[in-house]
């Protein structure tokens, strides 16, 4: 795994969330009567495991993706909670298998994308804020909408915000060239990437099944 590495979008809250908790934590010790600092020593493990849990969050490991020009990569840590056909007209224009990963707020949120190519397609549309398990959440919730031309064809894939993250980011535009298990996007705090293919790719992913990032094939071009 190498050295920890903190991913950008970390770095304002991480810097944050330590100056807020130090300074609650130094606070109850000069205010609190002697009696009563069991109070700021509970309050520094609760902060110390608090402040934990935010780094865990925001790494960024070393990954060696996946380099498979017939394979469709997972775009993000997660499970397997969804494998369904859908109709999309907004860029593919026919029915499409629909591969549907949810993150915890505990998996990697750095997004990677599922194929080699050149991005095609890149919006984005604001919205609810469903449960990121919700079927309707995929057109519904705030979401991206991402379609790289790979060598066998185009592949979408979505960033969807769920009722805890709030927060999606990607660093691409139409035009930009990405490889397969290329970084192109985070989210914060928990939701879930779909991934769109056509319906003669076969799907290899199982429902229930864990993903990582830029790593495991979840379809296979025929």
């Amino acid at each position: 795994m190498g050295f920890y590495r903190l991913h950008r979008e970390g770095y304002t809250t991480v810097a944050l969330s330590l100056v807020l908790l130090c300074a609650l934590v130094a606070l109850l010790y000069w205010r609190l009567p002697a009696g009563y600092r069991w109070l700021a020593h509970l309050a520094a493990l609760a902060g110390t495991v608090l402040f934990g849990l935010i780094l865990n969050f925001f790494r960024n490991p070393v990954v060696v993706p996946t380099h498979d020009p017939g394979a469709v990569v997972a775009p993000c840590d997660g499970t397997v909670v969804l494998v369904q056909e859908v109709d999309d007209q907004r860029y593919l224009g026919r029915r499409v298998r629909q591969i549907s990963i949810f993150m915890s707020p505990l998996n990697v949120h750095v997004n990677r994308s599922p194929v080699a190519g050149r991005v095609v397609h890149a919006e984005y549309r604001p919205g609810k804020y469903l449960v990121a398990w919700h079927p309707k959440s995929s057109e519904l919730n705030e979401h991206t909408y991402l379609v790289v031309e790979g060598p066998h064809g185009p592949v979408g894939f979505k960033q969807i915000a769920g009722a805890v993250a709030r927060r999606i980011r990607y660093y691409v535009a139409v035009g930009d060239s990405l490889g397969q298990g290329q970084e192109f996007g985070f989210i914060k705090f928990g939701s879930r990437c779909d991934v769109l293919v056509p319906l003669d790719w076969p799907v290899v992913a199982q429902i229930g099944q864990k993903t990582k990032a830029g790593v495991s094939v979840v379809a296979r071009v025929p």
